[in-house]
């Protein structure tokens, strides 16, 4: 009987049927044929490592001198490599066909200047590393089960420190719930709140669909200079507002101080919770920084944020700082379990946040993103554009002349530049009286250092050839 309790190898899948059933004729033909199916079609690349022979006929119910002569057949017609001490090997594997690609599914854009995303090859990969090392080491093993619904304590505390040093909020280790993202978070608090939620005008178009998905209706208030017009909740009937208030996104204002004060005061009164996503907190270059809205009244304000600006959107990682009775109503929303963030990424985190490394990776990019800022708006300098929303966070407006927006986004895409029409940030209802202005969300810091200049260039060359 064959058993597949070995410890002592690897395992090897092969397309072989019925005729490699112990005792049939022609089993080493058979094996050799799957074998070599294996190599041509790519599924075993050269320098795959295959397993011993006395394992893979154990494996297979096969004789151990069986699987040998079909190795010794392979490596003599120049499939497989083997050598004494070294084992056996693949070292002809031919390209394999590129599968079609599905439709809808784009290729690379030859510049980046989508906003919204770090500079990703300045990931900090080496001190991400020794901290997961760090954590891991130290965590105990229940760490590695199902554990608090919230999240990793140890992340959650470390949070609570670094946001009411860095960002002013007032909260506890006890009202922290991790999660996959300020996506995610928006999604949990609209299946809690329900009603109807009010949106700034102008915002990311992203949130609308995913509040939209929850069965949740979204209403516009206008933006002007000082940030969200309010005033305008008292004549709506909602029940929560998502707010940028540090930086609006993406025209870029903070919200005016007597504005935060108001909206406040409309939350007491109405009984309302304010979402303060504070998506780019960290980034600030030409003023003092905006604290957190949440200050002034964590009980009727939900703070978001995550790692998706700072460090990489890919880690998925995310957090709210919630009012304490939304935390166990969204905690059942989420399913009564921490599902969506693996462990030993808020074990990691923690250890960064902690260890200091957090602190030090945000100086170290907020002056790279300073000097694109600062190359990115001496470029545009010469054409009849104005950008705006410069003084903190990693993407700059790009107003246009009216008219040109649909045009130097169709030149755009031809010079291979993936670039945001602002546009898209509008809500569908938002009032008339607000225009509608042509421009581009310009992303600084997605390029890598290398390609940041030659992606500014592709954009001018774009702006010139459209007549601006």
């Amino acid at each position: 009987m064959t058993s597949w309790a070995n410890s002592s190898s690897l395992d090897l899948h092969l397309e072989v049927g019925a005729d490699l059933a112990p005792g049939t004729r022609g089993a080493k033909n058979t094996l050799i044929t799957a074998l070599r199916d294996a190599v041509r079609s790519g599924r075993l690349p050269s320098g795959a490592r295959l397993p011993p022979s006395r394992a893979l006929a154990a494996d297979l119910g096969l004789a151990r001198n069986t699987v040998a002569d079909a190795y010794a057949e392979l490596v003599a017609e120049g499939w497989l490599g083997a050598r004494q001490g070294a084992g056996t090997w693949v070292i002809s594997a031919p390209r394999p066909m590129a599968p079609a690609r599905p439709r809808g599914v784009r290729g690379a854009p030859a510049h980046n200047l989508m906003p919204g995303s770090p500079d990703v090859a300045e990931f900090p990969r080496s001190q991400w590393v020794a901290c997961t090392r760090r954590a891991l080491s130290r965590a105990p093993n229940d760490a590695l089960r199902m554990g608090d619904p919230r999240g990793r304590p140890e992340l959650r505390e470390a949070l609570a420190e670094y946001l009411a040093r860095a960002r002013g909020v007032r909260t506890s280790a006890e009202s922290i719930v991790i999660c996959a993202g300020v996506r995610h978070a928006i999604e949990l608090l609209a299946r809690v709140l329900g009603g109807r939620m009010a949106l700034e005008a102008y915002g990311l178009h992203l949130f609308r669909d995913a509040i939209a998905a929850c069965g949740v209706d979204t209403v516009p208030i206008g933006v002007d200079d000082h940030g969200a017009c309010v005033e305008q909740l008292d004549a709506l009937d909602v029940a929560a507002v998502l707010l940028t208030p540090a930086h609006h996104n993406p025209l870029g204002m903070a919200l005016h101080s007597s504005r935060r004060a108001a909206v406040v005061e409309w939350a007491q009164r109405t009984g309302g919770f304010i979402l303060d996503d504070d998506y780019d907190g960290e980034f600030r270059y030409d003023r003092q920084p905006v604290g957190a809205l949440q200050a002034l009244c964590p009980a009727r304000v939900a703070y978001l944020g995550s790692t998706s600006k700072s460090l990489s959107q890919a880690l998925r990682l995310g957090w709210m700082a919630l009012p304490g009775e939304l935390v166990d109503a969204v905690v059942d929303a989420a399913g009564g379990q921490q599902y969506y963030v693996d462990a030993i990424s808020q074990l990691t985190l923690a250890e960064f946040l902690r260890s200091g490394s957090y602190d030090r990776h945000i100086r170290r990019m907020r002056l790279r993103y300073r000097r694109r800022r600062d190359l990115l708006v001496a470029a545009l300098e010469p054409f009849r554009v104005s950008v705006s929303g410069l003084a903190a966070g990693v993407n700059a407006v790009v107003t246009l002349p009216a008219g040109a927006e649909a045009e130097v986004l169709r030149r755009a895409r031809g010079a291979g530049i993936a670039v945001m029409g602002l546009s898209l940030m509008r809500h569908p209802d938002a009032d008339a009286a607000l225009g509608n202005p042509d421009g581009l969300i310009v992303g600084f810091a997605a390029p890598a250092e290398h390609a940041f200049a030659p992606a500014v260039t592709a954009l001018c060359a774009v702006l010139r050839d459209s007549g601006l």
